[in-house]
C-alpha cells in the first residue's frame, strides 16, 4: 500500500514520522509506486531537483535514494539522462540442471555467489530423508546470497551429509560455485530430482540480505539434487525476490 501522508504534514514531516533516514524512506516510497504500477518499465523518474523540493530534503539525500533503488534492482541511471524505471525479470529456468550461474549468464549478466553463513548441524527428520542418511547425522549448512550484476536475487539454504562435504564451506568460500564446489568431490553433472515452489514473506535477515522491506513476498523454491547415478547429493531451499524473477519450469 501507497504511504499516505497525514492531513497537516509535509512529506518530509511524514518521513521523520516513521522514525527511519529519509533516503530510505524516499527509495520505499518509490518502491512501492514502481510495484503498484504507476511507472511502466523503461519510465523516467522526475529529476531530481523535483523530487528534493517534495520531499524538502537536499539533492544528496535524493542520489541516496536513487542508489538505494538501484541496488534493489527496480531503476538504472543513465548520465546526463536521468533515472529510469526496471521492471524486467531475470528468466529463471528450473529443469534437470538447474544453474544459477548458466541462467545467469544465458540473460547476459554477471552471476555472483557469496556465502554468508555456515555450520555443521544434525540433520532434521525431513533433511535426513531427502538426504539418504540417519535423523541427527551432521549436517552442513550454508548460507548462500546469489545476485545478477549485483542485484540480488535469491538466498539459499543448502544441506550437505557431513561425512562427505565436511569442508563445503571452506571450497565454496573459494570457488563461490555450488557446482564446482561438488566438483572438487567429484561429483559431476548432478540433475534435479524434485522441485517444489510456494509463496512466502521475508523475515528481517531475508530481507536485509535481498534489500526488501520486511515482509515483502517472495517466491520459495525448495528442491533436491541427485547424482547421475540418482544418489541424493543436496537439498535447498531458496527464497527469491519474487519481483526479480520468472520462474519457469520445464518439462
Amino acid at each position: 500500500m501507497l504511504t499516505r501522508t497525514p492531513r497537516g504534514l509535509s512529506d518530509k514531516d511524514s518521513l521523520l514520522a516513521r522514525g527511519v533516514m529519509l533516503w530510505r524512506c524516499i527509495a520505499d516510497d518509490y518502491e512501492q509506486t514502481i510495484l503498484v504500477g504507476k511507472y511502466e518499465n523503461g519510465a523516467k523518474l522526475p529529476p531530481e531537483s523535483e523530487i528534493a523540493a517534495r520531499y524538502g530534503v537536499n539533492r544528496h539525500t535524493v542520489r541516496r535514494a536513487m542508489a538505494e533503488l538501484g541496488e534493489r534492482g527496480l531503476v538504472y541511471t543513465e548520465r546526463g539522462s536521468g533515472t529510469f524505471v526496471k521492471t524486467d525479470k531475470l528468466n529463471y529456468r528450473i529443469g534437470q540442471q538447474t544453474r544459477f550461474s548458466e541462467i545467469v549468464a544465458a540473460a547476459g549478466h554477471e552471476a555472483q555467489g557469496r556465502l554468508q553463513g555456515h555450520r555443521h548441524e544434525p540433520a532434521s527428520d525431513e533433511i535426513a530423508a531427502h538426504l539418504g542418511i540417519a535423523p541427527g547425522a551432521s549436517v552442513v549448512r550454508l548460507e548462500i546470497l546469489r545476485a545478477a550484476d549485483r542485484v540480488p536475487i535469491s538466498v539459499a539454504t543448502t544441506w550437505l551429509s557431513a561425512d562427505r562435504f565436511d569442508d563445503a564451506a571452506k571450497i565454496f568460500r573459494r570457488v563461490r560455485s555450488i557446482t564446482r564446489t561438488l566438483d572438487h568431490y567429484g561429483v559431476h553433472g548432478y540433475r534435479r530430482k524434485w522441485t517444489r515452489i510456494s509463496a512466502g514473506f521475508t523475515d528481517a535477515v531475508d530481507a536485509g540480505r535481498l534489500r526488501l522491506s520486511v515482509h515483502r513476498p517472495i517466491l520459495i523454491v525448495e528442491s533436491v539434487d541427485v547424482t547421475a547415478e540418482g544418489d541424493p547429493v543436496l537439498m535447498t531451499r531458496g527464497r527469491f525476490a519474487a519481483d526479480r524473477v520468472a520462474l519457469t519450469v520445464e518439462s
